[in-house]
């Protein structure tokens, strides 16, 4: 993997990333399409990161910063690809983004049952905080 670089998406790679999702993210989320990722990049055009080695996806987190608090989504790293330094990488760039924005702490959203998921937080330093719980409303059909 010595040619793992990490980089900021843009507008070509839409279609790329919404593929790579499919094959390589857990769930669905309401934003996963073209107007969904095309608002995150002109909201904020360095928040989601790719990982390609050798030119090749590989992997993907989105690290949203509010003004407020560090929010990361969508860490994706292709099946053939996980256990093998993609993720920390991912998980590292996200964390040098949210330190010069001068954010304090990180939060991930994580499915409740992707076991595999967890390890690789908790390996990463993540803990989960039972006591809070996720509430959500569709703004839209």
């Amino acid at each position: 993997m010595s040619d793992l670089r990490i980089r900021a998406a843009t507008a070509d790679d839409l279609e790329p990333v919404l593929a790579f999702w499919k094959t390589a993210a857990e769930g669905t989320s309401i934003s996963d399409d073209q107007d969904g990722v095309r608002r995150l990049l002109a909201r904020d055009p360095r928040a989601l990161l790719l990982a390609e080695d050798a030119g090749e996806l590989v992997g993907t987190v989105i690290a949203g910063f509010d003004g407020w608090r560090c929010h990361l989504y969508r860490l994706a790293v292709r099946p053939d690809r996980r256990r093998r330094g993609v993720g920390s990488a991912l998980l590292a760039a996200a964390e040098e983004r949210f330190a010069r924005l001068g954010g304090r702490r990180a939060d991930a959203m994580v499915l409740t049952g992707n076991e595999t998921a967890h390890q690789a937080w908790r390996a990463s330093g993540y803990t989960p905080e039972e006591h809070w719980r996720r509430w959500v409303k569709p703004l839209t059909d």
